[in-house]
């Protein structure tokens, strides 16, 4: 109770308020409006569950409860899936980023879509964060690569042996995904490409006409 408002006032950095476990859009939106008067921020994460068993969100609820928050002020984060036409939406109503899962929500299985988020990160011109699904470093890198500007960790770094250590290893991937995207990656290509010069080498294989 009182440690944990203690813990946050010592800390003094900027608190993400969660709609975590609503069900509902009356819920998120009630849970919203109660997080703002408690944290004293406009910002939320929106999550609306529609399956309790892959916590998957409500997609078909998600855009106009996204909308109604906005409308009420609030700058809304929302949790969503891969899909394209989804994620479009939602910045459509206003949303300040859009932040689609790799996989389920604690299965550490990475992007099991790698198109799909792919097409995402091309396509919107909004701040982009992968929220769930994340199991090891390489995956956050991974993602990163692609041009994702951050990601959402808790299950990989909470059930590891040495949660510490994992935290260190998600920073230092993140940090080596990031700086490979703004230095430009080498297409991949179809066939061998010599990475050594013909010109100066004093002996090289020449193709004999059959």
């Amino acid at each position: 109770g009182n440690s944990f408002w203690e813990l946050l006032r010592k800390l003094n950095v900027p608190v993400l308020p969660n709609t975590a476990g609503c069900h509902s859009a009356q819920e998120a939106i009630t849970t919203a409006q109660m997080a703002r008067e408690v944290f004293n921020t406009p910002w939320i994460k929106l999550e609306l569950i529609g399956d309790d068993y892959t916590l998957q969100p409500d997609t078909l609820n998600l855009v106009g409860v996204a909308e109604h928050l906005i409308k009420e002020g609030f700058q809304v984060l929302p949790y969503c899936t891969e899909d394209l036409v989804l994620c479009q939406r939602l910045v459509d109503v206003g949303c300040q980023a859009v932040m689609p899962w790799a996989a389920p929500i604690g299965t550490g299985r990475g992007p099991v879509n790698p198109y799909a988020l792919q097409m995402l990160r091309e396509r919107l011109n909004v701040p982009m964060l992968v929220d769930a699904g994340l199991g090891l470093p390489s995956h956050a890198c991974q993602v990163m690569e692609w041009g994702y500007d951050g990601v959402l960790l808790n299950t990989a770094v909470a059930l590891a042996q040495d949660p510490v250590a994992m935290a260190g290893a998600f920073a230092d991937a993140v940090n080596a995904g990031r700086t490979a995207r703004r230095a430009g990656a080498m297409s991949a290509q179809d066939a061998a490409q010599p990475s050594t010069p013909v010109l100066g080498t004093p002996f090289w294989h020449h193709a004999q006409d059959a």
